[in-house]
């Protein structure tokens, strides 16, 4: 199921997305080359899902939450296009291809990221691409800026750029990751849940129980394959968090025992979500795969 899930919101977004990144004009051609680039080539687009999904499972319909789909995977590559760079995390891989740095250079790269983020806020605030109330926009601009800034995912990177070689306790690797990575996730469920018009308040709570859990899971799945899979099947450096020696869940943890601890919050994802009916099952299909994906 997830599959043809996953398939269905990946063609509306892309759709969307390709709308969205044509230049405006000739001058502007190889800016928008170099974001166009950072955005469609691949990626699982796992937070305009959560987003349709989140959505979907309060009655909503997922042209009501196409802006806040958009919105977060432009959010989610600009960090990607940032945190490959060689000030950052120098890498030369992501989603099998050249980073963007390496495909253009570092100057195109950074304008790119730029680019794609203040077009994220740009595409919630406008009617023609985020359909509500202008108030229910402005909630939205206001949770994503929250989300991916320094009180979320900045402050994340900010925290993980200054752990490299420490060894951090679970509850300090947890703060960072719940910044950097969970962040832009619970705010994918947050936004469905907003752009649906039918978000309560019990309804919300649910929500982040459930994002809060596969946000982390996330993370903890990631360190995993980092570990066990290949540079092949990843898309991007296989062992670069052990070379940079980064504080990882299998370091602190262990390889095991880090693995039982995705399926816990899995669990905690899957028990959060009690209260919703037959609506919410991609919800529950979407907690399951992210600690199964191997890449």
């Amino acid at each position: 199921m997830i599959a043809d899930y996953q398939t269905q919101c990946q063609r509306r977004v892309d759709a969307a997305l390709n709308d969205l990144l044509q230049p405006p004009s000739e001058a502007l051609q190889r800016l928008y080359q170099a974001m166009r680039y950072s955005v469609v080539n691949g990626g699982k687009r796992v937070r305009p899902l959560l987003v349709y999904a989140a959505c979907e499972a309060l009655g909503g319909e997922a042209q009501q939450a196409d802006g806040a789909a958009c919105a977060v995977e432009l959010i989610h590559a600009y960090s990607l296009v940032h945190d490959d760079l060689p000030a950052m995390d120098d890498d030369d891989l992501r989603r099998g291809q050249p980073t963007t740095h390496k495909a253009f250079d570092e100057a195109s790269a950074i304008l790119a990221g730029d680019g794609l983020q203040s077009l994220a806020f740009a595409v919630l605030a406008d009617e023609r691409c985020n359909p509500h109330a202008a108030e229910l926009r402005l909630a939205m601009v206001a949770c994503l800026a929250q989300a991916a800034g320094p009180a979320g995912m900045v402050g994340g990177q900010a925290i993980d750029l200054g752990s490299v070689g420490q060894r951090l306790d679970q509850a300090a690797l947890e703060s960072m990751h719940r910044h950097k990575t969970g962040a832009l996730i619970e705010a994918s469920v947050h936004l469905g849940a907003l752009a649906s018009g039918r978000a309560d308040e019990l309804a919300l709570q649910a929500l982040q129980a459930y994002a809060r859990a596969i946000g982390l899971a996330f993370q903890v799945q990631d360190d995993i394959l980092d570990v066990e899979s290949d540079t092949a099947t990843l898309g991007k450096t296989q062992g670069k968090d052990q070379a940079n020696h980064k504080p990882t869940y299998p370091a602190l943890l262990g390889l095991e025992q880090a693995k039982a601890y995705a399926l816990e919050l899995r669990d905690q994802a899957l028990h959060a979500l009690r209260p919703f009916d037959s609506g919410a099952e991609p919800l529950r299909e979407l907690a399951r795969y992210i600690v199964a994906r191997r890449h």
